[in-house]
């Protein structure tokens, strides 16, 4: 068993998009996998298949029902707001501990590969006193950081690099997911990052793709280091 925490150096760079399509990958070499989105804001009800929850339910081969969602995506918020701002507009406020040992119950009994996709970047605030930040410290697990390859990408990259490290939590792999309509080029950050992120981590390039279903060889690759 082995578990991977996906996270992001912030909102809509992919995480969602590069955990389904590692979940594909993954159901092609017939590798049993599972994916979690424990905490979800702007969480659409009457478009459950849209949602970041209900896409990874789709690329595992299961219907977005409310029971499958309560099993993977038990706090969801409404409100497009980072989890401790919409709480307080839809639902009680998160309970961290609850939260932990949700997640730890759930890497536990994983038959083989779980993907605990994170919500946000990696300093959204879950409540008044956490950050994603402090989920994955106490978790312990590898993570895999998703980056895009926008202007001013670098910056945030090593940012959320240099973050990481501080906790102690270790780097699977940099994927440099390509960001729509950017002007920067997707091998010179990758280049540039090099040199500022040692190794042994990683760094993949996965350039825009018709689909999470589209096989390539980035994400083939990706998946060996997972």
């Amino acid at each position: 068993m082995s578990a991977i925490f996906v996270t992001a150096t912030g909102t809509d760079i992919g995480k969602t998009f590069v955990t389904a399509a590692l979940i594909h990958e993954f159901r092609r070499r017939g590798r049993a996998v599972d994916a979690l989105k424990p905490v979800a804001s702007g969480f659409d009800p009457a478009r459950l298949g849209e949602t970041d929850a209900g896409i990874l339910l789709g690329a595992l081969g299961q219907g977005a029902t409310q029971e499958a969602l309560g099993r993977i995506a038990p706090w969801r918020y409404s409100a497009p707001l980072s989890p401790n701002m919409a709480s307080r507009r839809d639902g009680p406020p998160l309970d961290f501990n609850a939260l932990i040992a949700f997640t730890r119950d759930r890497v536990e009994h994983a038959k083989d590969l779980l993907l605990i996709e994170g919500v946000g970047g990696i300093m959204v605030p879950l409540d008044d006193q956490h950050t994603v930040l402090d989920w994955m410290a106490a978790l312990r697990l590898p993570a895999l950081l998703i980056a895009g390859s926008y202007l001013g990408a670098i910056s945030h990259t090593l940012t959320a690099v240099a973050a990481l490290r501080q906790r102690a939590i270790g780097i699977r792999a940099v994927v440099i997911n390509e960001s729509a309509g950017s002007g920067v080029d997707l091998g010179e950050t990758v280049e540039t990052l090099s040199r500022f992120i040692p190794q042994p981590v990683p760094i993949v390039a996965v350039p825009r793709l018709p689909s999470a279903e589209t096989a390539h060889p980035a994400l083939q690759s990706l998946a060996e280091l997972l």
